[in-house]
């Protein structure tokens, strides 16, 4: 393995130093990452406040998620029902629970 902007080279071998430079920095890589994602977050929470991020759009117009509920009811597959409108079967099942809680 090796990091070009460090300069650095693991060449797999067992090495006490290596696996403790290879380990601090996936550590820190780690650390990063969460940061990252925590601000992101936040970010989006406040856009939610202000009404700016509404989050992605649904893939189809109520009219047609009643139509899968409805089909879903009288026993076609889900898979049948993915194929058929274009969506993952888990797309298909958040439709039928999102039908279920109103």
């Amino acid at each position: 393995m090796e990091f070009i902007k460090e300069q650095l080279v693991f060449t797999g071998e067992d090495s006490p130093m290596a696996n403790l430079m290879l380990s601090v920095m996936g550590a820190f890589a780690e650390f990063e990452r969460s940061l990252i994602r925590e601000r992101q977050r936040e970010g989006i929470a406040l856009a939610q406040q202000r009404g700016v991020y509404k989050g992605r759009k649904k893939t189809l117009t109520p009219e047609r998620a009643a139509e899968l509920v409805q089909r879903a009811g009288s026993g076609i597959p889900k898979v049948v029902l993915a194929r058929d409108y274009g969506i993952s079967r888990e797309t298909v099942y958040q439709y039928l629970r999102h039908a279920r809680l109103e």
